[in-house]
């Protein structure tokens, strides 16, 4: 199976090259290698590979600079999608391809289910959205997996920024206002994986589907259990768990407007692909553990 894997030093894309080496042959373009702005470079390398699956874990993620980069993050995160998901059409492959919660307005506290109402809040949301339509509107056979609140034991992410800190500060202040499940790129790498090899005996697996874990935290019970982890294995902070304090979005203010509630409905990805979705606690000390090593 030839692969053709873009955004491989992201987070994802990392985890993603680890979970396909045994499975199949991937070319993962560095971005020296391939402008993924450039879209008639990235059809000419496609051309050349002959790919039979093609995943795209490349985006512009730097969500406030979308305000102002809006035409690099549309680029990015709607054109590129759009040219792979002709090229796929064209070819009758798979495209693996992830969203995001931030397609959804975030308001309520019900959790959003696949065919929820969309209603982005931020232009990185709004350049997200659009990239998902075009890939839809293509008619290629996709698998597009919306998750929240991706991190890993590498990259710049929050847990590792909240690592830092602990190690850094006495005091901390963290947004309690904003909901979700934290979402290791290790799960989605393996539940990737999983997802196209059902797809190899049902073609009919494919549309949008929620990845991630299951249960709901903010962002400040989330760095309370990171702490928490992190003394269990004997991490040295500065910071203890009475000087980490709640704090309210509009305390925060940012140039992107954020979701307070990415809760998302999992329904659909457990019963179309047979799993059962682990817990956003179990995860984060599996990639704890990853990231001690």
């Amino acid at each position: 199976m030839s692969v053709v894997l873009l955004g491989a030093s992201g987070q994802v894309g990392h985890e993603l090259r680890k979970a396909l080496a045994i499975h199949a042959d991937v070319q993962a373009p560095s971005r020296s290698e391939l402008d993924l702005a450039d879209i008639d470079q990235v059809r000419t390398y496609l051309s050349h590979y002959h790919p039979q699956w093609v995943i795209n874990a490349a985006a512009y993620t730097a969500v406030d600079k979308a305000e102002t980069e809006t035409e690099l993050a549309f680029r990015l995160n709607a054109g590129l999608p759009e040219c792979l998901a002709k090229y796929c059409a064209e070819r009758d492959i798979l495209l693996t391809h992830y969203s995001s919660d931030y397609v959804y307005p975030g308001d309520g506290e019900q959790s959003r289910k696949e065919d929820s109402p969309t209603g982005p809040l931020s232009y990185y949301g709004k350049s997200k959205l659009a990239g998902d339509e075009a890939v839809q509107a293509s008619g290629c056979a996709s698998q597009i997996f919306r998750t929240s609140w991706v991190y890993s034991a590498r990259g710049n992410n929050f847990m590792k920024t909240m690592l830092r800190l602990g190690r850094e500060r006495e005091s901390l202040s963290v947004v309690d206002d904003q909901v979700g499940s934290p979402t290791p790129a290790r799960l989605i790498a393996d539940m990737t994986v999983w997802a196209w090899q059902r797809y190899l005996d049902d073609q009919e697996l494919t549309g949008f589907f929620h990845l991630a874990p299951r249960g709901e935290v903010s962002w400040y019970g989330f760095a309370l259990e990171i702490f928490r982890l992190a003394r269990e294995a004997n991490i040295p902070l500065a910071i203890d768990e009475a000087a980490l304090a709640p704090l309210a979005t509009s305390e925060y203010p940012t140039a992107a407007t954020r979701p307070s509630n990415s809760r998302l409905c999992l329904s659909l990805i457990e019963k179309t692909f047979g799993v059962k979705m682990p817990h956003w606690k179990d995860q984060l000390a599996l990639t704890l553990t990853d990231y001690l090593k």
